[in-house]
């Protein structure tokens, strides 16, 4: 269907009417009015001496221009007005007005009208009725009265309530499609909102399945090549990193089966929905991802272990504390904790045999570590791990999310350097 209600394919209505049965419905009234003027124009054209076909002539002319009603309301009105005189037009007149009232023609001009219209029908019903009552002229003034005031002013005042509770039902159309703009706009954002929290957190659990699986694998694959090498010549040392091994693997099964059981929990029933902004900084994107699932999670009270396992597989690490150590917010340490252990299985991957510093600096209102590996002494074998290059993009992602600054690159003397401050606010 198009706009104006007719069925796509077929023509449209004609000339300046909105549907097609507005057209047949003021060809028929222009019609009905062309006959009865042009019956009263039989009498007219006696009065005035005319032949009779003229006036017949006349008289259909002048009915005919009710068509034009829509169009050009004022000019059928005031034809009924001109044409009053000659006692023709009754369905011109009223139908005019009725029309002109309805329509957006302005108030002040639809008065105007009216009211000539008024005084030229109290005229001529004054004029043609005098004769016939001469003895009560009271009568004759009352009973002009009467008909102008009922071929006039019960037309003007229905077209005004037609015309207002027209637009009155376009007011609340409108109203109505855009409430349906704004509900289907509201939709489209909870579903960007909705496909970016799935998005969020698919990105959240692969960067904790890379941080738990990538360090724990990483450092079985160092020992069970520190256990093959010194299987025959050292079997105790090979006893001890089989034992290192077997606890990697129980550590990276334990955490993983943490992370399944609360990918597995029921949900927590969600709090009341709040309108989101149309703007979400990166910053607190991250952190929405980066604040779920922190409870149970690593702290920086880990850090010794951690660097304890790393120096079990043979690396050599110095860790440095500066400033009083603090408790801080859950989510503050655990990516502290993620920074330091992923930059960790970086070296063992990329810098086998070098020398490791890692350094955890307490300041106020903020806590700082780095991570920095010197170049590689090239007598370590490589240990061939394989390496998707997500590590340094979660990190950043991770310190990013809590307002932090992240920094990494190549060093001076040939290492490696990973830089992180946190605010603990």
């Amino acid at each position: 269907m198009t706009e104006t209600g007719e069925v796509e394919g077929r023509a449209g209505p004609p000339l300046w009417w909105a549907r097609r049965r507005d057209a047949v419905w003021d060809v028929a009234l222009g019609g009905v009015s062309a006959v009865e003027c042009a019956w009263e124009g039989v009498p007219f054209a006696a009065e005035a001496g005319l032949p009779t076909t003229v006036g017949v002539l006349f008289g259909f002319v002048v009915g005919a221009t009710l068509v034009l009603r829509r169009r050009w309301p004022i000019a059928v009105v005031l034809v009924g007005i001109a044409v009053s005189p000659a006692a023709m037009g009754f369905l011109l007149a009223v139908v005019g007005m009725y029309t002109l009232a309805s329509s957006e023609v302005p108030r002040r001009i639809t008065a105007t009208l009216a009211s000539m219209s008024l005084a030229a029908t109290f005229v001529v019903m004054y004029m043609r009725t005098r004769g016939d009552v001469e003895a009560d002229p009271t009568l004759v003034v009352v009973l002009s009265v009467f008909v102008a005031v009922a071929l006039t002013v019960p037309p003007v005042l229905f077209g005004l309530y037609i015309g207002a509770r027209r637009r009155l039902m376009e007011s609340l159309q409108e109203r109505a499609d855009s409430l349906e703009r704004e509900l289907s706009l509201l939709a489209d954002r909870a579903e960007e909102r909705a496909e970016w929290a799935r998005t969020e957190e698919r990105t959240r659990i692969a960067r904790e399945m890379h941080d738990v699986v990538a360090h724990r694998v990483s450092l079985m694959v160092v020992h069970a090549a520190a256990l093959e090498a010194v299987a025959v010549k050292d079997p105790a040392r090979a006893a001890k990193n089989a034992a290192l091994v077997g606890d990697m693997g129980r550590q990276a099964l334990t955490e993983l089966r943490e992370m399944l059981g609360v990918l597995r929990a029921p949900s927590k029933p969600a709090p009341a929905p709040v309108p989101a902004p149309s703007f979400v900084p990166v910053a607190a994107v991250a952190a929405v991802g980066g604040a779920c699932g922190t409870e149970d999670g690593p702290s920086l009270g880990e850090l010794e272990a951690l660097v304890g396992q790393s120096r079990a597989a043979g690396m050599t690490v110095e860790m440095l504390v500066h400033g009083e150590w603090a408790a801080y917010a859950a989510e503050v340490e655990q990516t502290a904790f993620r920074v330091v252990q992923e930059a960790l299985t970086n070296c063992h991957k990329h810098a086998p045999g070098a020398r490791v510093v890692v350094r955890l600096a307490h300041r106020a209102g903020e806590v700082a570590m780095q991570v920095e590996n010197g170049p590689c002494d090239g007598k370590a074998p490589e240990p061939g791990l394989p390496s998707g290059g997500n590590g340094l993009v979660g990190m950043r992602e991770r310190v990013l999310g809590l307002g932090g600054v992240f920094v990494s690159g190549p060093t001076d003397a040939g290492g490696f350097k990973v830089s992180a401050v946190l605010p603990t606010a």
